[in-house]
């Protein structure tokens, strides 16, 4: 039999359950320190999913298990938990997903082994309307952190030539996520040609570097600079997310610009590679350092007469 604990969150009783089950075994790292952790990093997290629909990457079994990605909400969902339905690209019915805009949600989520969250760059219900743009650096086949970070320092002098600010985050795995704020009137029409052109001129000035396309045979040696999650159907790990691709649960964290900087400095890939305890007193200490990415408005720069293409991979 399954053990049960009654868990009262914010007027809802939860029902939490195999909390002994061990999710990250090299470490011993348990389902009842996910939840502990996911509701500890609450205050922290839930700006940055709220009214944004999320997909759940789900571990039933811990790290080691089978793993799926949860789009629809699940039959047993509460009532009380927020639902957006999403319509699909193919049509037919909408794909309704789990919005995590308070604790019982997030907890709730946490006691289905949703050890990762992504939400989308858009809120509900606006679903053509992102809040910033997104260049995820993938790192290739004999790279890692440290290369990526010199890529963002890259991409961060063109951003920079255009007026721009961007928050850098660590994926919690091998990349890092480059953050350009928003918050006004745009469009993934006009958001993702940005970030593709972006891509693709710095690949162009550092051909020996940078890639910005799809085909997985150019990326070796080289950083990938993904610009097609500026879309409205794709989702990127969330900032202060656990993740699930290391046998610590790394979480995906913000830095500054010369905490990355010292990272090519000290040519030390796992400096700021924190896991769930750390990252809990780096916030407490620092507080929300991404939270930039939720308050600044800024205009979409234009790139004047560079060619920008709209087409999708």
């Amino acid at each position: 039999m399954p053990t049960k604990h009654k868990l009262e969150v914010d007027g809802r009783t939860l029902m939490l359950t195999n909390l002994e089950k061990v999710m990250y075994p090299t470490v011993g790292f348990t389902k009842a320190q996910v939840v502990d952790y996911y509701t500890r990093v609450a205050e922290w997290i839930l700006p940055h999913l709220k009214n944004r629909p999320v997909t759940l990457k789900r571990f039933p079994d811990g790290i080691e298990g089978k793993v799926f990605f949860q789009k629809d909400a699940p039959r047993f969902t509460p009532d009380w938990v927020t639902i957006a339905p999403v319509p699909r690209r193919a049509g037919g019915t909408p794909i309704h997903y789990v919005v995590i805009s308070d604790r019982p949600t997030l907890i709730w989520c946490a006691n289905m082994a949703s050890l990762e969250l992504h939400p989308f760059l858009h809120r509900a219900p606006d679903l053509n309307r992102p809040t910033s743009v997104v260049f995820d650096l993938d790192p290739g086949e004999g790279t890692n952190v440290v290369t990526c970070a010199q890529i963002a320092q890259l991409l961060r002098e063109a951003l920079d030539r255009f007026g721009v600010q961007a928050f850098p985050k660590l994926s919690g795995s091998k990349g890092l996520q480059l953050y350009v704020p928003l918050n006004t009137a745009v469009t993934y029409e006009q958001t993702k040609p940005f970030a593709r052109a972006l891509a693709e001129m710095l690949s162009r000035e550092y051909p020996d570097r940078v890639v910005s396309s799809m085909a997985k045979d150019l990326r070796p040696g080289k950083v990938f600079i993904d610009w097609s999650q500026n879309s409205d159907f794709k989702t990127t790990v969330g900032v202060y997310s656990l993740r699930a691709k290391r046998e610590r649960p790394f979480v995906s964290l913000p830095v500054t610009w010369d905490e990355l900087d010292q990272i090519v400095r000290q040519n030390e890939p796992d400096l700021l590679s924190l896991d769930a305890d750390a990252a809990l007193k780096r916030l407490e200490k620092a507080g929300d350092i991404f939270e930039g990415v939720l308050k600044l408005k800024q205009k979409l720069p234009k790139l004047g007469n560079r060619k920008l293409s709209s087409a999708s991979e």
